[in-house]
């Protein structure tokens, strides 16, 4: 089993630009195909600690065309891994154990797009509930520092409340 150690930073200037640079390059690739991209996740939100793992969502207009672009995604260093988890969706990941990258594909009117975008848009609308988000994930950065996986489970119904206040804000 490989081990990724669990690191939590303060947030970071450079990760708009990591992301800007990560999307010429996905443009390139995928090209007409790819429709918008969405920096997602803790990095997309200014100030709050994250992982240093850039998020990028991507809708494309017709999913199972992504597969035609694995080789490409391999070149430049990205892992295919089709849909991990959540059917409608193709995953890459970039940088083995010391993660760099994350790019979520969706088709078009994917449900999973709103919550995404609501979520990022929530927090950066709420810098205190940003902040308190933050504490929840250095804490478990701590306790968890070489298990990932707990990482994550000890995290989920933090996420599932504020993503369901997300929602809510958003639809207000």
């Amino acid at each position: 089993m490989n081990v990724r150690k669990v690191e939590v930073l303060s947030y970071q200037t450079m990760w708009p630009s990591l992301y800007e640079k990560e999307v010429k390059k996905l443009k390139t690739i995928f090209g007409t195909l790819c429709m918008d991209i969405h920096h997602i996740g803790s990095t997309a939100v200014n100030g709050l600690k994250a992982k240093p793992v850039i998020d990028m969502m991507m809708i494309v207009s017709i999913l199972n065309d992504v597969d035609r672009f694995n080789s490409s995604m391999e070149s430049i260093g990205y892992e295919p891994m089709g849909e991990n988890g959540i059917v409608g969706r193709r995953f890459f990941q970039k940088g083995g154990d010391d993660r760099t990258h994350h790019l979520h594909i969706f088709e078009q009117g994917n449900e999973h797009i709103n919550r995404h975008l609501a979520f990022r848009n929530y927090l950066r609308a709420t810098p205190e509930e940003a902040k308190q988000y933050g504490q929840v994930k250095q804490m478990l950065s701590k306790q968890f520092p070489q298990d990932i996986a707990s990482y994550i489970k000890g995290k989920e119904n933090v996420v599932k409340e504020i993503e369901r206040r997300a929602l809510i804000w958003q639809k207000n």
